[in-house]
């Protein structure tokens, strides 16, 4: 937790007291005061922008807005003062690359997202694309809308950050590579081809590393700053009377399953062999290539089981108790480092008010497949299909729907997060090192070859619900361990600073 309160903060970094020269930073806080200033003036149209943003739905896996969000996501890139913003056109939604030349000895790396996850306003407390301002107890002012926390909140409190620095009459300390995908929620599938293409890959191989804005915060206040992030396989497992050959080829009333094999079941029966009745993954060989902790990475999660808030995080997870009945320690221990099979949805039949009496040709279950070190996508993909036809389950369909290979280690000693800590430190956090994030997203195409880059993800803020209904932004905090949206873009500048 900070050693000292959000207002102590900005009273030292604004204010021009014999205190505020009483160290390097600070020194060098004060001489950024005209940008902190200019960030605490331009708050509301720092939120308004948001605002608007979060209002323009951008849906990859239904294909809702994707054009209009491209086209919206360079306007802001120009706005925020890149010289150059183009969208890239790929095999499905559009890229933005962007730049922004400062003349500066030193190049970053940004990676941002535009797209947002799908909406049931049936399920929300506040319409998700109206990004009204909502009061929440415990923790103050939130902007409430799909997209606010991931990614669109901290990304505009980013560019929140070149604002404040332009109208402040500085350029950046650091110049600046954008690439910001439209296809990130359903799995990334054609940033390689942007990313790699010759105009991008010359730009993004001058760049020290590559970090994703992101609110950072728990709960507790506690900073986390993971060093790689777990691999994803989505895809669909889909069983159908005509393919199994076996059961009706259409839907039909449920008065004839007595002398029909149902599609329905042959689904739920394959499913439960995927796992054990503990809901560890079972597919033979799966965990072959799994690579153990090392000694550095366990200390990590002795200091984390140490340090972090465990009622806390079985609120957010809304749980009483950790699978297995693991014991602090070990929950998380298993969340960096054990693979899962996750059912995120079954699909098909009748699922209307009330019943109905049919018994359906076809049955899917949507699937999630988390990946550690040194699992591929493409070797458990293979052992998924060999593992259901050695059962009699071979001709279920199976459809790869997107998917991350998992995020190589960047070192705890790279610039990019020796800058991150320095920043969290004179904020009076000192920030905690997670082994990986559970998470996923496409850090591989920026740690792998022809890349090779430190990535990493930034960011002195805090939002929840990614996801998930009611998702939120904290814009002004009410709770001394949180930091708000002014904080959170102070934090970016920092960090451009610390970076350079």
């Amino acid at each position: 937790m900070p050693n000292f309160t959000r207002r102590d903060f900005m009273a030292s970094a604004v204010g021009t007291g014999a205190a505020l020269l009483a160290t390097p930073y600070a020194r060098a806080a004060s001489d950024r005061r005209p940008i902190y200033q200019e960030i605490e003036r331009r708050h509301d149209e720092t939120v308004a922008r948001l605002q608007a943003w979060v209002r323009q739905p951008s849906i990859a896996a239904e294909n809702i807005g994707m054009q209009e969000g491209a086209e919206m996501m360079q306007r802001l890139a120009l706005d925020a003062g890149f010289q150059q913003a183009e969208i890239i056109p790929t095999q499905g939604h559009p890229t933005v690359f962007a730049t922004l030349d400062a003349g500066a000895p030193k190049t970053v790396g940004l990676y941002f997202m535009y797209d947002v996850k799908q909406v049931d306003p049936a399920e929300w407390s506040s319409p998700p694309w109206e990004a009204r301002l909502v009061d929440l107890p415990g923790k103050g002012t939130v902007l409430m809308g799909r997209g606010a926390s991931n990614q669109k909140g901290p990304q505009a409190a980013f560019l929140a950050a070149l604002h404040a620095i332009r109208a402040a009459g500085r350029k950046p300390p650091v110049n600046l590579v954008l690439l910001a995908e439209g296809e990130e929620e359903i799995g990334s599938p054609n940033l390689p081809q942007a990313a790699h293409s010759p105009k991008v890959r010359a730009a993004l191989s001058k760049c020290l590393g590559v970090f994703m804005p992101g609110n950072e915060q728990g709960p507790d206040g506690n900073v986390t700053i993971g060093l790689g992030a777990k691999g994803d396989i989505e895809c669909e497992l889909i069983a159908t009377g005509e393919r199994w050959g076996r059961g009706p080829a259409k839907d039909i009333h449920s008065g004839q399953a007595a002398r029909l094999d149902q599609p329905a079941w042959h689904l739920v029966q394959a499913l439960n062999t995927l796992v054990t009745p503990t809901g560890e993954p079972a597919i033979d060989g799966f965990t072959e290539h799994v690579k153990p902790l090392s000694a550095t990475e366990q200390a990590m999660l002795d200091l984390l089981a140490a340090r972090l808030d465990e009622a806390a995080a079985k609120e957010t997870a809304s749980t009483k108790v950790w699978a297995r009945d693991a014991n602090w320690r070990q929950a998380l221990e298993d969340l960096v480092s054990r693979p899962t099979v996750t059912i995120e949805g079954l699909v098909g039949g009748y699922a209307g008010p009330g019943g109905k009496t049919t018994l359906p040709h076809k049955m899917s279950a949507k699937l999630d497949i988390r990946l550690v070190p040194d699992m591929t996508p493409e070797d458990i993909v293979e052992k998924l299909k060999a593992h259901l036809a050695r059962r009699g389950f071979g001709d279920l369909d199976l459809v790869i729907n997107g998917g991350f290979n998992y995020t190589t280690t960047t070192p705890a000693d790279s610039a990019l997060i020796r800058a991150q800590r320095s920043v969290y430190r004179e904020y009076g956090i000192e920030a905690l090192l997670w082994p990986r994030s559970s998470g996923s997203w496409p850090g591989s195409v920026f740690t792998g070859e022809p890349l090779t880059l430190a990535v990493g993800h930034f960011g002195l803020g805090f939002g929840a619900h990614a996801h998930a209904p009611d998702e939120y932004q904290l814009i002004e905090s009410k709770n001394e361990k949180l930091y708000g949206i002014d904080d959170m873009v102070r934090s970016y500048v920092d960090y451009l600073y610390a970076l350079a």
